[in-house]
C-alpha cells in the first residue's frame, strides 16, 4: 500500500469506522428491540436468543476467512462485498414474515459482516504504520463502539415506539450506501504479499465447534439430555480435529503459532470474557428494564445511557494508553470494573434500586470502555504485516464468539430459573447466577490482562512473532525456488 497523506489517511480511518458503526449500532438497537419482537414474533427466550446469536455465530465462523481471504485477494474488493451484503441482509430482515425468516436473514447480514470488522481492522493495520499514531487508530475504532452504545439504545427505542421494529434495520441502509461510495473512492486496495490459500477442512471444523456448541447450550433448558449430548460430543471433536489439522497445514485458516505468544493468547481469552459480558449484560438488562419494570423502549434505551456513556469516553483514553504506558493499566481498570458491576447485580440485587441499577451500569460502561482497544493492539502488534488480516480476524473471532456464548449461557441460565413463572416474579433471582457468571467473566480479564502484559509476557511475543518472520521468509523462499 502506498504511502498516504495525514489527510486520506484519516478519511480511510473514518470509512473503516462507518462499518464499524452499522456493525455495532446493528446489536445494540437490536438488543432494545427484543420484547417488541418477541411480542409480535411469539417468541420465547431462545428464540430471541436466537435472532441474536444466529447472527454473531455466522460471524465468528466465517471471520478467520474473511481475513485471509482479503490478504490474498484484495482487502478493499472483500470489504465492498460485506458492505453489499450487509445492507441486502438488513432490507430482508425488515421485510421477515416470521421468527424463523429473521433469523435466517440474520444469518445473510452476518455473511456480510464477516468480511467488515476484521478487513476493515486490516486496512488500519496497514494504512497507520506508527505504532503509536496505530494505538490512537485503534482508540478511535473503540470510541466508535461507545458511540454505537449511546445512539443504538435511543435511536432503537425510538424507531420501535414510532414505527415498530422492523424500521431498526432500516439505518443501516444509507450508512452502509454511503460508506460502499466513499470506499470504491477513497481506500487503496492492498494484499498480502504472499498469498494464502483456502483452508475449507479447517473452516468446517469451525462451523462445526461453533454451531454445535451455541445450539446444544441455548437449547439444553428446554432439550432432554440425551438430544444435546451428541453436540458436546460433536463439538470437541470438532476442537480436538482443528488441534491436530492446522498444525500439519503449511497455510492453516488458525495459525496456531500466534498464540505462541503470551500477550496475544491473553488478548483472545479476555476478548471471549469481555464480549461474553456485554453479551449477557445487554440480553439481562434488555428484558429487565421493559418486561420486568415495564418501561418503554425509548425509556429503556435512556436507562442505558449510564453504561453507554462512559463506554464512548474511556474508549479514546484507553487508546492514548496503550500508546503511550501499553496495555497493562487498561486492562486492569477494565477487569475491576467490570468485576464490580457483576457482583454488584449478582451479591447485592442492583436493579431493586435506581442509584444501585445506575452505578452498576456506569461500572460496566467504565469497563468495557477501557477493553477493546488493548484487545485490539495486542493482537495485531508484533504480527507480520502481511498477516494483518488473520490476526485482527481472530481477535474478532474472539470477540463474537464471546458475545454468542454469553447470549447463549446466560439466556440458557435465566430460561430454567424462569420456568413458566412470571417475569416480573422471579426474574431477579433467576439473573442472579447470570450475573454471578458476568463477574466472573470481568475477573478472567482482570486477572489475565496482569499476567500477560508483563515483561515474561514480552518477550514470549518477541519470540513468536520472529518465529512467525522466519517462517515467512522460509516459505516465500521455497516459492521462489520451486517457481526457478
Amino acid at each position: 500500500m502506498p504511502e498516504l497523506s495525514p489527510r486520506r489517511r484519516m478519511l480511510v480511518l473514518a470509512i473503516c469506522c462507518m462499518s464499524l458503526l452499522i456493525v455495532s449500532l446493528d446489536n445494540t438497537v437490536l438488543n432494545v428491540a427484543l420484547p417488541s419482537m418477541q411480542q409480535d414474533l411469539h417468541a420465547s427466550t431462545s428464540g430471541l436468543q436466537w435472532t441474536i446469536d444466529a447472527y454473531t455465530l455466522v460471524l465468528a465462523s466465517l471471520l478467520m476467512l474473511a481475513g485471509s481471504t482479503a490478504d490474498r485477494i484484495g482487502r478493499k474488493r472483500v470489504f465492498m462485498a460485506g458492505l453489499i451484503v450487509f445492507t441486502l441482509g438488513s432490507v430482508l430482515c425488515s421485510l421477515a414474515p416470521n421468527l424463523e425468516a429473521l433469523v435466517a436473514f440474520r444469518m445473510v447480514q452476518a455473511v456480510g459482516g464477516s468480511m467488515l470488522n476484521p478487513v476493515a481492522m486490516s486496512i488500519i493495520t496497514n494504512t497507520f504504520t506508527d505504532p503509536r499514531e496505530r494505538a490512537r487508530a485503534i482508540g478511535v475504532w473503540g470510541a466508535v463502539v461507545g458511540i454505537s452504545m449511546a445512539a443504538g439504545p435511543l435511536v432503537g427505542g425510538l424507531l420501535v415506539e414510532s414505527v415498530g421494529w422492523r424500521s431498526i434495520f432500516w439505518i443501516n441502509l444509507p450508512v452502509g450506501l454511503a460508506a460502499l461510495l466513499l470506499t470504491l473512492r477513497f481506500v487503496p486496495e492492498s494484499r498480502a504479499g504472499k498469498a494464502r490459500r483456502p483452508d475449507p477442512v479447517g473452516q468446517l471444523l469451525v462451523i462445526a465447534l461453533f454451531g454445535s456448541l451455541t445450539y446444544a447450550i441455548i437449547e439444553a433448558p428446554s432439550t432432554p439430555f440425551a438430544s444435546t449430548a451428541p453436540l458436546a460430543v460433536v463439538a470437541l471433536a470438532a476442537l480436538a480435529g482443528l488441534l491436530w489439522y492446522e498444525p500439519r497445514r503449511a497455510e492453516p485458516l488458525i495459525d496456531l503459532r500466534f498464540f505462541r505468544s503470551a500477550p496475544f493468547s491473553g488478548a483472545t481469552v479476555i476478548a471471549v470474557s469481555a464480549f461474553a459480558a456485554l453479551g449477557g449484560f445487554l440480553f439481562l438488562s434488555t428484558l429487565y428494564l421493559q418486561n420486568v419494570r415495564g418501561l418503554t423502549a425509548l425509556e429503556a434505551g435512556l436507562w442505558m445511557l449510564p453504561m453507554a456513556a462512559p463506554t464512548f469516553l474511556c474508549a479514546p483514553l484507553s487508546g492514548r494508553l496503550v500508546g503511550t504506558r501499553g496495555p497493562r493499566l487498561p486492562l486492569l481498570i477494565a477487569g475491576f470494573a467490570m468485576t464490580a458491576s457483576g457482583v454488584l447485580f449478582a451479591a447485592f440485587e442492583a436493579e431493586t434500586s435506581d442509584v444501585t441499577l445506575f452505578a452498576g451500569y456506569v461500572l460496566f460502561g467504565i469497563g468495557f470502555g477501557f477493553v477493546n482497544a488493548p484487545i485490539t493492539n495486542t493482537a495485531v502488534s508484533g504480527m507480520p504485516r502481511a498477516q494483518a488480516g488473520v490476526a485482527a480476524a481472530v481477535a474478532s473471532t474472539s470477540r463474537q464468539l464471546g458475545q454468542t456464548l454469553g447470549v447463549a449461557v446466560v439466556g440458557a441460565v435465566l430460561a430454567s430459573g424462569v420456568g413458566s413463572s412470571s417475569y416480573r416474579e422471579m426474574f431477579v433471582s433467576a439473573a442472579r447466577p447470570g450475573w454471578w457468571i458476568l463477574a466472573v467473566c470481568g475477573f478472567a480479564v482482570l486477572a489475565l490482562g496482569a499476567v500477560t502484559s508483563g515483561r515474561w509476557a514480552r518477550g514470549t511475543a518477541e519470540r513468536a512473532a520472529e518465529r512467525l518472520k522466519s517462517a515467512e521468509v522460509r516459505d516465500v523462499a521455497v516459492t521462489a525456488d520451486r517457481a526457478s
